[in-house]
C-alpha cells in the first residue's frame, strides 16, 4: 500500500509541470488555431532562464521563487513577441504553414540556446526550505514534490477564475468557439491573440522553471516536452483546461506506475492511452468539435491539372539526366543524390495523403520505418534476395496502414494528426525495446544490395527506377477517377456522399496506398545505408517529410519532389560548412513561409500566371 501511495504522489507531482505546459498549449490553440510547435521551446527556455535568474538572485526561497516567476514572465514576453513579429502574419494561412513556421522557430531557438548557455546540462539547486523529504507511510517523499502537487490545482483554479469571472476570459472563451463572430462584434483580435500567446507562453515557461530542480535543463527537452504536451491536450480535449489537467494526471500517474512495474512499456504508454481515448472519444475526454473558420481557408482545394506535353517532356529529360548523373558525379554527390531520390518517394507518398487526400499525418515515419525493418529482417534472418525483400516492404507497411487508416479516417484535424503520431511513437518504442528482433538502439547492420547490384551505377539505377515508378503511380492515381473521388471527399464530403462516393472508404484506400509506398522508400533507404535504426521511425523523420512537402508546395504535384531536393541540399550544405546550420535552416524556413507559404513550386506557378503578384 505504501508503494502505491508514493508512486501516486510522484505521478501527481509530474502531472503539475506537464499540465502547465499543456494548458498554455490548449489556450493558444483554442483561440488562435495555431499548432504551435515552438511551445516546447518556451518550456526549455523557461528552464534555462530560471537557472540564470536563480543563480544571480540571493539564495533562499525568495530568490528561488523570484527566479521562477521572473523566468515565466520573460518567456511570456518572448511568446508575445513571437506572435507580434511572425505568427500575426500567418493567421489567414492554413494550419500546416503555421506549423512549418513554428518548427523553424524551434531550430532557431535551439542554436540560440546553445550559444547562450552552452551544451552542458544545467541543474538548479533547491532552497533549504524545499530540501529534504516527508515520511509517508514509511517512505520518503521530497518536499519539493509536495509543492508541485499543490501548484497544479492552484493554477487550475486561477485559470478557471480568469476565464469565467473576467471580461477578458469571456472573450477568450468566445473566441475559442467562434473567433470570427468575436471580431464581427468589434473585439480587436490582434490584441486578444497577443495576450493569449503571452499567457500560454508564460505557463510553458513556468512549467520549465518549476521542473528545473527535478530535471536538468538540456537542449533536447523541447521536442520531448512538446510531444507529451500534445498528447495531454489531445487526450483532454483541445481547448479544455480541465481536460488538460485530468489528462496530465492520468498519463503521469500511469507512467509513474509503469516505470516501477513495466519499465519497457513506459516509452509507449502515453501514446497507447491517446490511441485508446481517440478511438472511443474522437474529441478527447472533455473536448468538443472545433468551429470551422469562416475565413482563411485551405490552399489544398486547388484545381490540379494533368501534365501537358511540355511538362511530360521536361520530366523525361530530368529522369534521363538523373540516370546519366553517375558519369559526372563523385561518390559523395552520388550518395546524396541517391538519398534525395529515395526521400522524394517518401515525400510524394505523404503528399498524396495530405494534398489530394486532405489527411494530415504527423507520424508518416511509421510506415517508412516498418518498410526499412521488413527489408532488413528479410535479408538478415531469411537471406532473401534484395528485390524479393523490397517487395515485402510495401506489404508490411500497407498492412499497418490498413489497421491505422481504419481509425484515422474517423477523425479530423489535430486529433487525426496526433493519432498518426501515436502510432509512429508506438512503432519507434517497439523498435528500441524489442532488441532481440530489431537490434534495439544498435539496429540491424550488414543490409547490403546483392552482388549484381553493388556497382555504383547499377544500384543507383535500381533505386531511380523503383522511386520513379512509385512517384508515377501516385501521379496516375491523382488524375484517375479514384483521385477525383479522393479530392471530392476532401473538399465536400457531404456532396461526395450524396453522389455515391463513400469518403471514408476512399480516404482509407489512399491511406493504405500512401503507407505502402512510404514502406518502399524505407526499404530502399535501408539498402542504401547498409542498415536500419530506430531513428528511421523517430518523430524527426516524420517532421522531415512534412518539411519536404510544405517547402515544395502541398497544393502542387511536383512540390514534394522539389521540396525534397531543397531540404536535403540545405541541410547537407549547411551541416558541412557551419555549426549553426539549425539557426540558418530555421531562418530560411521562416522566410520562405512568409514570402511564399504556398511553397517553392506553388510560388513559381503563381508568379508564372501573374508576374506582378
Amino acid at each position: 500500500m505504501d508503494f502505491i501511495v508514493v508512486q501516486f504522489l510522484n505521478g501527481v507531482a509530474s502531472a503539475s509541470s506537464l499540465f502547465l505546459v499543456a494548458s498554455g498549449l490548449t489556450v493558444i490553440f483554442g483561440v488562435t488555431r495555431v499548432v504551435n510547435f515552438a511551445h516546447g521551446s518556451f518550456y526549455m527556455l523557461g528552464a534555462y532562464m530560471a537557472y540564470t535568474l536563480t543563480s544571480q538572485l540571493p539564495r533562499g526561497s525568495l530568490g528561488f521563487w523570484g527566479g521562477v516567476i521572473g523566468a515565466a514572465l520573460v518567456i511570456g514576453l518572448v511568446g508575445a513577441l513571437l506572435e507580434f513579429v511572425l505568427l500575426r502574419r500567418l493567421y489567414r494561412a492554413p494550419e500546416l504553414f503555421q506549423l512549418l513556421a513554428t518548427f523553424g522557430v524551434v531550430l532557431v531557438v535551439q542554436d540560440l540556446t546553445l550559444w547562450t548557455w552552452g551544451p552542458e546540462d544545467l541543474l538548479a539547486s533547491r532552497p533549504l526550505s524545499l530540501r529534504g523529504a516527508v515520511d509517508v507511510m514509511g517512505r520518503s517523499v521530497p518536499v519539493y514534490d509536495l509543492v508541485l502537487i499543490a501548484v497544479g490545482p492552484v493554477v487550475l483554479a486561477a485559470l478557471h477564475l480568469l476565464f469565467h469571472k473576467t471580461r477578458w476570459g469571456t472573450l477568450v472563451r468566445a473566441a475559442t468557439q467562434d473567433r470570427e463572430m468575436v471580431e464581427a462584434l468589434g473585439v480587436e483580435q490582434s490584441r486578444l491573440f497577443t495576450a493569449v500567446f503571452f499567457l500560454g507562453s508564460l505557463l510553458a515557461g513556468l512549467g520549465g522553471a518549476l521542473q528545473l530542480p527535478r530535471e536538468a535543463a538540456s537542449l533536447n527537452m523541447d521536442l520531448a516536452q512538446i510531444t507529451e504536451a500534445f498528447v495531454v491536450v489531445v487526450v483532454g480535449g483541445m481547448g479544455s483546461i480541465l481536460g488538460a489537467y485530468l489528462a496530465a494526471l492520468l498519463i503521469a500517474i500511469l507512467q509513474a506506475f509503469g516505470i516501477a512495474i513495466f519499465p519497457k512499456i513506459t516509452l509507449v504508454l502515453m501514446f497507447l492511452v491517446m490511441a485508446v481515448v481517440l478511438a472511443v472519444r474522437p474529441y478527447g475526454l472533455l473536448g468538443r468539435p472545433q468551429a470551422v473558420a469562416r475565413v482563411g481557408g485551405s490552399s489544398l482545394a486547388v484545381a490540379l491539372r494533368p501534365a501537358g506535353s511540355w511538362s511530360k517532356t521536361a520530366a523525361a529529360v530530368v529522369v534521363a539526366v538523373l540516370a546519366l548523373s553517375p558519369l559526372v558525379l563523385g561518390d559523395y554527390s552520388m550518395t546524396v543524390l541517391t538519398e534525395v531520390t529515395i526521400l522524394a518517394l517518401f515525400a510524394a507518398s505523404l503528399h498524396f495523403l495530405m494534398g489530394p487526400g486532405g489527411v494530415v499525418s504527423f507520424g508518416h515515419a511509421a510506415y517508412f520505418g516498418v518498410g526499412s525493418y521488413a527489408v532488413a529482417m528479410a535479408i538478415k534472418y531469411s537471406g532473401l534476395p534484395m528485390l524479393v525483400a523490397v517487395v515485402g516492404s510495401p506489404v508490411a507497411a500497407g498492412m499497418l496502414g490498413v489497421a491505422v487508416g481504419w481509425f484515422c479516417v474517423r477523425l479530423s484535424g489535430v486529433y487525426l494528426a496526433m493519432l498518426t503520431l501515436a502510432v509512429a511513437q508506438i512503432v519507434w518504442s517497439t523498435a528500441i525495446q524489442w532488441d532481440g528482433l530489431t537490434g534495439g538502439d544498435n539496429g540491424l547492420l550488414g543490409i547490403w544490395p546483392d552482388d549484381w547490384a553493388r556497382g555504383r551505377w547499377v544500384f543507383y539505377l535500381v533505386i531511380l527506377t523503383i522511386s520513379a515508378g512509385g512517384i508515377l503511380l501516385l501521379r496516375r492515381a491523382i488524375f484517375a477517377p479514384f483521385g477525383y473521388a479522393l479530392r471530392a471527399a476532401r473538399d465536400a464530403p457531404l456532396r461526395a456522399e450524396a453522389s455515391g462516393i463513400n469518403p471514408g472508404i476512399v480516404q482509407w484506400a489512399a491511406f493504405v496506398l500512401s503507407s505502402a509506398l512510404a514502406g518502399v522508400a524505407g526499404g530502399l533507404f535501408a539498402l542504401a545505408k547498409g542498415g536500419v535504426f530506430p531513428t528511421y521511425v523517430a518523430i524527426g523523420r516524420s517532421i522531415d517529410a512534412l518539411l519536404m512537402v510544405l517547402l515544395g508546395g502541398v497544393a502542387t504535384v511536383t512540390g514534394p519532389l522539389v521540396g525534397t531536393a531543397v531540404f536535403v541540399a540545405l541541410q547537407d550544405e549547411l551541416s558541412r560548412f557551419t555549426n549553426v546550420w539549425r539557426f540558418i535552416l530555421g531562418c530560411v524556413i521562416i522566410l520562405m513561409v512568409l514570402a511564399f507559404p504556398e511553397g517553392v513550386v506553388g510560388f513559381a506557378a503563381r508568379w508564372r500566371r501573374d508576374p506582378d503578384a
